[in-house]
């Protein structure tokens, strides 16, 4: 008789891109096989779909602030980790601020990875931080396993990851070139932002009116810039100005290694909706209008903007709440892990956008930009990451009930639709409530 496979998931599953039903099976934290539904496959575990249920691979999230050390209170890896599972995502890539000290040298990394180690319940990687400071000193943070470089070029909001100029944008652009690493960009204009600053207070619409397109639209240029003079790989992180999208389409067509991502807040929220006062809405670049939404899915279908992540950006309540309502005082952030995949799926069902557009978006594309190769598709030979998903049933957003460490949501009382009712990492169902640490620490070399 066969050995028995370690775990059988049989059911609808999204294989080589479209969805049928087939078994999945596990040896291990492997996916060893994918057979007919009608072929016996001796299993110690077996699960059947229910009605209703299908089988996703696990989301990979590669813009996620945790914030451990320094301030975890905001949020932390335990906190993290476990909304992550609960939201579907099994892989995340951490950025190297709001924590202190933020991940701008190999001994940061060190500390970050050693505060991750104690209780990380997915697959965790780390960015680097690209700094006035840092410069010159890159390659080492490289060397050690970072992902890539974030920079601002506009300032970031903690005095201890200070912005880029563009001079220092340059410097940085051919540093990274030296050893084919990739920047990841926050693109907003300090000089617009300067001109465009307003007394702030608790009306929307006057926020956003104080980090305008014409910001992210600056940077963005200086950006391609950048790469079409250096041959440097850049990202774009978060879009939220449609506006930018002709320019980053033809920089991409004139074959210069640039990609885009946008967030779940741009892609299901909208500044008509969004009530004076109401904080938890404050993202930087903001949340802009229903027409400019409707820009980025289009720029999403068409392939300008190449996925889809959370940027999820948590503080305590007392900050995000702080000014009593004034957007100019509260800090900048969205919650959103563990809401990305039905926020996303709700808007894109809306709008007739299949959910296997909505996965590659959130899992096949994000693992291919990471190089987190094994993940992000459902395949023999791949880890078996593995969502399953309830696609049309209903979910009411109560923040309370988050796993996130702070009970702050701009989703909070909406009402979705898709629910994750299991997680598997590396073949194993992880239980969001628990104490699990079984979540790797990754690096460019381990995958």
């Amino acid at each position: 008789m066969t050995n028995p496979y370690d775990l059988v998931l049989a059911g609808t599953a999204l294989v080589d891109g479209a969805f049928r039903p087939v078994q999945v099976a596990v040896v291990g934290d492997t996916v060893v096989r994918i057979a007919d539904v009608s072929e016996p496959l001796p299993s110690i575990i077996r699960r059947e779909l229910a009605d209703g249920e299908v089988l996703i691979p696990g989301l990979v999230d590669t813009h996620v602030h945790i914030n451990e050390p320094g301030r975890t209170e905001w949020e932390g890896f335990a906190s993290a980790t476990r909304a992550a599972a609960a939201g579907g995502v099994t892989t995340l890539l951490d950025m190297p601020l709001n924590s202190i000290p933020p991940t701008i040298s190999v001994h940061a990394l060190e500390v970050k990875r050693a505060a991750a180690a104690q209780g990380a319940a997915v697959d965790v990687g780390f960015w680097g931080g690209a700094v006035p400071d840092s410069l010159g000193s890159l390659r080492e943070l490289w060397d050690a396993g970072v992902f890539g470089f974030k920079a601002f070029l506009s300032p970031s909001g903690v005095d201890e990851f200070p912005h880029l100029t563009s001079d220092q944008l340059m410097q940085a652009l051919k540093e990274i070139a030296g050893f084919d690493g990739l920047l990841i960009v926050h693109a907003e204009d300090p000089t617009v932002l300067i001109r465009a600053a307003n007394e702030g207070g608790v009306n929307y619409p006057h926020f956003v009116e104080s980090r305008p397109p014409e910001a992210e639209l600056a940077a963005i240029r200086s950006v391609i810039d950048g790469v079409r003079r250096t041959g440097t790989r850049a990202h774009i992180l978060h879009l939220s100005s449609a506006a930018a999208l002709p320019m980053l389409a033809a920089a991409k067509a004139e074959g210069l290694p640039i990609t885009v991502e946008t967030c779940p807040h741009y892609l299901s929220l909208d500044e008509e909706h969004i009530p004076d006062g109401a904080t938890q809405y404050k993202c930087c670049p903001p949340i802009r209008d229903a027409a400019n939404q409707d820009a980025l899915w289009q720029g999403l279908l068409e392939g300008t903007i190449d996925f889809i992540v959370t940027d999820h950006s948590p503080s305590t309540a007392e900050r995000k709440y702080a000014g009593n309502g004034d957007f100019q005082i509260a800090w900048g952030g969205i919650a959103g892990l563990q809401l990305g995949l039905p926020a996303v799926w709700t808007a894109a069902r809306a709008r007739g956008i299949p959910l296997e557009r909505v996965i590659g978006w959130m899992s096949t594309s994000t693992a291919a930009f990471g190089g987190i190769f094994g993940k992000g598709s459902i395949a023999e030979g791949g880890r078996a990451d593995l969502v399953v998903f309830a696609p049309d049933a209903p979910l009411h957003v109560d923040a309370r009930r988050l796993l996130h460490k702070n009970p702050v949501s701009a989703y909070d009382g909406k009402d979705l639709v898709g629910v994750v009712r299991t997680t598997y990492l590396a073949g194993r169902a992880v239980d969001p409530g628990s104490a699990d640490n079984s979540g790797r620490l990754l690096t460019r070399s381990r995958r």
